[in-house]
């Protein structure tokens, strides 16, 4: 992780290492396999397409979140409250200030993107301006500006390469197994879109399984770090109590709208589900909330 006053996290260190490379060698299984299958024309193509999708993804990660959430850049004259904010918290760990936006929606979230520290926005909607108070929002930028210390947020974004690749290989198989079914004389073309189909489901299974495990931990990782960098983890207890219970005032069409960035969001954009399943990106907040209360106590603070 970057060197900033954030606290570090050794645990989070060593699971992003090893799901980058537990993915990378899914990749290269993924791409041995449908060469072994017969597929060994297609096992290049398979590769370029993956790096390349790996790059961009790297290279442009927070221009595409920012599009997925219509946000826009703000300046601190538009701000100026806001950016203030994240001027103290930055000053505050030691790191370079990332870009600042803001998202028009009434949904309370916010989140943080980019390649590198230098490279990071923070973006907050309109629906979290309006619910939290200013201390609250404090704890939520500090844990945001967590994940851009720790480097989570690229480490995800780059990872979740191997499961789109193989999510397109399963695609190609199913079409690839209907045409091949479909030809009199294409019987023998079946087992290797079949092949194709199981290896790429596989790896599709596993991938999930992986950054839905390292989305929960960076999770708890950055609402420890942002708990300990302003020294109110309370303050963060009831903005994450105060966002969850807004989000039950969403429309649903809404909430569906914004899933695709429910892993980059410090609050999932779902209402009354339990986030005790393995398929969840967050921790369930019963847990977020008593790791805070057991940091409020370290600090020797009572409870609100």
């Amino acid at each position: 992780m970057a060197r900033t006053r954030f606290i570090g996290d050794p645990g989070l260190t060593a699971r992003m290492t090893t799901v980058m490379f537990l993915l990378g060698g899914l990749f290269v299984v993924l791409i041995v396999s449908l060469m072994a299958v017969g597929g060994r024309g297609l096992a290049p193509i398979i590769g370029i397409v993956g790096i390349g999708i790996a790059v961009y993804q790297w290279w442009r990660s927070d221009t595409v979140a920012m599009k997925a959430m219509r946000a826009r850049e703000v300046t601190p004259e538009q701000a100026p409250e806001l950016h203030a904010m994240v001027d103290r918290l930055c000053v505050l760990a030691d790191m370079p200030k990332p870009r600042v936006g803001v998202a028009d929606t009434a949904m309370p979230n916010a989140f943080a993107t980019g390649r590198s520290p230098d490279r990071a926005v923070v973006v907050v909607t309109t629906g979290i301006l309006k619910t939290l108070t200013a201390e609250e929002l404090e704890g939520v930028l500090a844990h945001e500006l967590a994940h851009v210390a720790h480097r989570d947020v690229l480490v995800m974004t780059v990872a979740s390469s191997a499961g789109i690749v193989a999510g397109m290989v399963t695609q190609g198989a199913q079409y690839g197994a209907m045409f091949g079914g479909n030809r009199r004389d294409g019987n023998s073309a079946l087992p290797v879109w079949l092949m194709m189909l199981l290896v790429s489901i596989v790896v599709y299974a596993v991938s999930f399984v992986l950054l839905k495990l390292l989305s929960r931990y960076r999770e708890l990782s950055a609402d420890r770090a942002g708990a300990y960098l302003t020294m109110k983890p309370q303050a963060l207890a009831s903005a994450l109590q105060k966002i969850s219970g807004e989000m039950n005032a969403i429309p649903d069409r809404d909430l569906r709208a914004s899933q695709p960035m429910n892993a980059f969001f410090i609050a999932p954009a779902v209402k009354g589900v339990s986030m005790r399943t393995l398929t969840s990106t967050h921790p369930s907040l019963e847990q977020r909330l008593e790791q805070l209360a057991r940091i409020q106590a370290e600090l020797g603070r009572p409870t609100g």
